[in-house]
């Protein structure tokens, strides 16, 4: 067997392949598509894109390891359908992200860069270098996923009081790392400092914008070491310029690099070029879990950290390809409705699915969806149904005899803190459709921009929900209205060609609109 290691990786981890393989390391990247030919697997970090035109000529891959958490270079899509294992190790960075973060903050709580600065200059300023201490000041963490729990466990040793929002972790596993959980405008309200630690998605893309900030104490402090487009630069500059914050740290920024950013030229924000993972601990762990990754999979033993394939055999692949992928939509469109924490996800096979042995499968491609928008942790086929467990989610199976005009169909109720949802997603000409939405019947392709109103059934409410829309430049591309009653409530599904802003959506709460969701998937 033959192992390509296309990006340098630790020389342990390839101790380990050269146990079982011939190892090849790529020297000159021109050459990738020439050696990638004959190769059983091959290793990346970041730099090497495996597209589809390198997979094309990897006639023999059976594996692809990604040392480190993200697989943006990696066309995964791609190597499931031919059967290729895609591992990474998303558990390597935590600690070394964490790290950094507490030192971020130390940094702008004791004016460290300004002090090293103005000394090196052979200035010595005291007195208007005044630092505040951690202790006893309140820490607000967004996320409180495997990177946000570790900065509250260092941040409990400094003495801080530590809150957090995440609407996914259960009260139970906050309150045993000593955290108390609160809503998002609480903790934006009561930090003295505020860390982020969730994914880039559409729900989380400026999730700390003008408005967040306004909420936020005057002189607070903020940190980012997730994903750049979590905050509004803008609006984070606007607020540092006018004294609103007294200070930023920032390892992350929504384009990269960030030359251009007018936040460099303030002296009150501190930044790093995206540093999260870069110790050489973190680095060598992730070589060191992605090589065993790499190596089990080799050996056909089952791997931890598997991206895209389950451990089913690869004929049922086949024939749930297609459920697969309308299980994985159909919870990725849950994750956008819903509101609270989850409590239970209910999943019913109906019509031939029934009699599949293998359905569990399309359960656990749900909770991918579902969970993985939401989630900085690596979700996948394999550990969904871990994750949702660790979260206190109760997961339940159930089967249905008989579908109405279809062969088959996946049923989904999802019940949260707040309320419950019901979808039923069924295969129609090869593609994912949803043809009901909390029991209203729709044909809905879930993908591209969506949005979803509630209203009440009088007259004028479809024309003015349009109305608004062609004045903002809207243009819509499907429009279904459906009711169970009538006089009751109406549910109408658009497509649309654009997307719907916030100020756009503060515009159609208009009278008679019960609840409105924008989507984008």
């Amino acid at each position: 067997m033959k192992v390509l290691i296309a990006d340098p990786i630790s020389k342990e981890g390839i101790e380990l392949l050269k146990e079982i393989a011939t190892v090849e390391i790529l020297e000159d990247k021109e050459k990738l598509l020439e050696k990638v030919e004959d190769a059983d697997a091959i290793i990346v970090r970041s730099a090497t894109k495996v597209t589809k035109e390198v997979l094309d000529r990897a006639k023999k891959l059976r594996v692809i390891g990604r040392a480190g958490v993200g697989v943006d270079n990696i066309d995964v899509k791609e190597a499931t359908k031919r059967g290729i294992v895609v591992v990474n190790a998303p558990d390597a960075s935590s600690i070394t992200v964490a790290e950094l973060t507490i030192g971020l903050m130390l940094a702008l709580a004791r004016n460290i860069v300004k002090a090293n600065n103005s000394l090196k200059a052979r200035k010595w300023e005291k007195k208007k270098l005044m630092g505040v201490e951690l202790r006893g000041k309140t820490l607000g963490i967004i996320g409180l996923g495997r990177i946000g729990s570790q900065v509250a466990k260092k941040a409990k040793a400094f003495e801080m009081r530590v809150i957090a929002y995440d609407p996914f972790i259960p009260e139970e596993v906050a309150r045993s790392i000593g955290v108390e959980l609160k809503s998002l405008e609480d903790v934006l309200r009561e930090a003295d400092f505020l860390t982020l630690h969730v994914p880039l998605t559409e729900k989380t893309r400026h999730l700390i914008g003008e408005r967040e900030i306004n909420i936020m104490k005057d002189g607070a402090y903020l940190i980012n070491c997730a994903r750049g487009g979590v905050v509004d630069e803008k609006a984070l500059y606007k607020a540092l310029k006018e004294g609103k914050l007294s200070g930023a740290a920032l390892d992350v920024f929504e384009k990269e690099p960030p030359f251009e950013s007018p936040l460099l030229d303030l002296e009150n924000v501190i930044v790093t070029p995206h540093l999260g993972a870069s110790t050489v601990e973190a680095q060598r762990l992730a070589s060191l879990i992605v090589c065993e990754e790499v190596k089990n999979v080799l050996l056909g033993k089952p791997a931890k950290n598997v991206v895209n394939m389950p451990s089913i055999p690869r004929d049922a692949i086949e024939r749930l390809r297609d459920h697969l992928e309308l299980a994985e939509s159909l919870g990725a469109f849950a994750s956008k409705l819903i509101t609270g924490d989850i409590k239970e996800v209910a999943v019913t096979f109906c019509g031939k699915l029934k009699e599949e042995k293998h359905a569990n499968i399309l359960t656990n491609a749900v909770l991918k969806g579902l969970l993985e928008p939401i989630l900085t942790e690596g979700v996948n086929l394999i550990n969904a149904p871990v994750i949702a467990k660790n979260r206190g989610i109760s997961v339940v199976e159930a089967k249905r005899e008989k579908v109405e005009k279809l062969e088959s169909s996946i049923a989904l109720s999802i019940k949260t803190g707040k309320e419950e949802i019901t979808l039923e997603g069924a295969v129609v000409l090869g593609e994912p459709r949803i043809v009901s939405i909390d029991g209203y019947s729709v044909d809905l392709y879930p993908k591209g921009n969506i949005l979803i109103v509630r209203h009440e059934d009088k007259p004028g409410m479809i024309g003015k929900i349009a109305t608004i829309l062609g004045e903002n430049n809207i243009n819509i591309a499907t429009m279904q209205v459906g009711r169970k009653e009538k006089g009751k409530e109406q549910l109408m599904v658009l497509t649309l060609d654009h997307e719907v802003t916030r100020d756009v959506l503060e515009k159609l709460k208009i009278d008679g609109v019960i609840d409105i969701k924008a989507l984008f998937l």
